[in-house]
């Protein structure tokens, strides 16, 4: 049995950054993840202050036996991280921009929100998810597949070099050339390799960003369906376009006048002059709420209207190899034509364009050649909301199952789930050697280590 306060009181010899053990004032708050309906039972939690600090955790944890988890944010935890010192990165916070290289230097601490108001001056953007609050590092690591995946690909292709600490304790920049194993395994493998304590990748140009949701009640589900199929059909690279069924909370942070509504919505980002599926929309009556506008890159996490304090909730994600009008039929059954509850939302995003084109280049995220990318998210406030929310993502899962590939992104996890229904076999296999080849006392601990079965 760890004792804790010994733990604490090495762990404090060797770093600047704040230590915290249980028992002590502060251990709850900062071993707890955004997604706060996961417990992750950790030993010890540092708040690291820099790239050295990382270091002195990392030798300590070889020596001590111990494993070393990370976590910039906690959107995505898992129990994986129980016994291990949580490492939070979110003290590592520089963002550094070359407008002229058009590429960004960031820390490993870093929410997307923060780099998007440092690459917006410059009408530059990154691989951005839906959300400014998530962390970027987990996000890239494990692919990433936001708003401009269609045009960009995953966000982990665009990472040119990381910074990081590997199993010996050394710092090392890995890139494709230094490295081209480990280097491949980052870009999409996660976490389970090295402590990353720094990113840098390609930006690129962002004209005349257009987008916004649209919302409707949910009696007009059919037609939006229908209207999505139309102009996810016609859709340029350029235009990303996702639909969602919603069961607006009761919560203050939502407008009244939405306050437990089940609705429809569309949600869109469009660069360039890619608009016009969007006349598909236009056509359907009874429009409660319309965000669309021209957009900065600091404006993308606003779209979905997505929480920003912590929550907890299951997130379900699966793969589409279809949208046909059977699929949308049997959707439409399972969900009694757009009655979601106990579930909060369930999203489909449009995929296709550059996601489907292997690369040389590419990281160990290759090709996604499913069309469509479902995502199933109840809030879990108790053990009986998250029966509840768990049965009907069940329901939900098994009347689209003809049409489900069986395989998912690695971001899209949950709990029980493991990276072999991310990754296929081959790919799995070389990460699992990479792993053993440059951490073969499993240090690291991501959360979902490959080595699960």
């Amino acid at each position: 049995m760890i004792d804790g306060r010994a733990l604490g009181n090495d762990l404090r010899r060797g770093v600047r950054g704040r230590v915290f053990v249980a028992g002590e004032d502060g251990f709850e708050q900062a071993r707890t993840p955004w997604n706060v309906a996961v417990r992750q039972e950790v030993s010890a939690v540092v708040e690291i202050a820099d790239a050295v600090d990382a270091a002195a955790v990392v030798k300590y944890a070889a020596s001590a036996g111990m494993a070393v988890s990370t976590r910039a944010t906690g959107h995505s935890p898992s129990a994986a991280a129980d016994g291990t010192i949580l490492v939070t990165t979110r003290a590592l916070d520089g963002v550094e921009v070359d407008p002229q290289a058009r590429v960004a230097r960031v820390q490993s601490g870093v929410q997307w929100g923060s780099v998007c108001g440092a690459t917006a001056e410059h009408g530059l953007c990154g691989a951005v998810g839906s959300s400014a609050v998530v962390g970027l590092t987990g996000y890239t690591l494990g692919g990433g597949v936001g708003w401009f995946a269609r045009s960009q690909g995953f966000a982990a292709n665009a990472v040119r070099a990381l910074d990081v600490v590997t199993a010996d304790g050394a710092h090392t920049r890995v890139t494709a050339d230094s490295d081209p194993d480990l280097f491949w395994a980052l870009r999409g493998g996660g976490g389970d390799f090295a402590l990353v304590t720094g990113l840098e990748f390609d930006l690129f140009e962002t004209p005349q960003l257009f987008g916004g949701r649209i919302l409707w009640p949910a009696e007009r589900t059919a037609a939006v369906i229908a209207a999505f199929r139309d102009a996810t059909a016609e859709a340029a690279e350029g235009l990303s376009i996702w639909l969602s069924l919603v069961q607006f909370p009761p919560f203050p942070q939502v407008p009244e006048f939405l306050r437990g509504k089940a609705m429809v919505a569309i949600d869109l980002l469009a660069s360039g002059h890619v608009t016009d599926p969007l006349r598909y929309f236009d056509e359907i009556p009874g429009i409660v709420l319309d965000t669309r506008r021209p957009l900065d890159p600091t404006q993308i996490g606003d779209i979905c209207m997505e929480p920003t304090n912590p929550t907890p909730a299951a997130v379900r994600g699966e793969l589409l190899t279809d949208f046909s009008s059977e699929t949308t039929d049997s959707l439409l059954a399972a969900t009694a034509a757009g009655s979601v509850a106990p579930l909060a939302m369930i999203q489909i995003r449009h995929l296709g364009g550059a996601l489907t084109r292997s690369s040389t280049e590419a990281g160990c995220s290759t090709t996604l050649t499913e069309p469509y990318l479902i995502s199933l998210l109840g809030p879990i406030p108790t053990p009986e909301a998250g029966a509840a929310v768990l049965a009907r993502q069940n329901s939900i899962t098994e009347a689209l199952r003809p049409h489900l590939s069986g395989r998912k992104p690695f971001t899209y996890l949950d709990s029980g789930e493991t990276p072999a229904q991310a990754f296929a076999p081959e790919s799995l296999s070389r990460l699992r050697s990479i792993k053993d080849h440059y951490d073969p006392r499993d240090i690291f601990r991501s959360n979902y280590p490959l080595n699960q079965n």
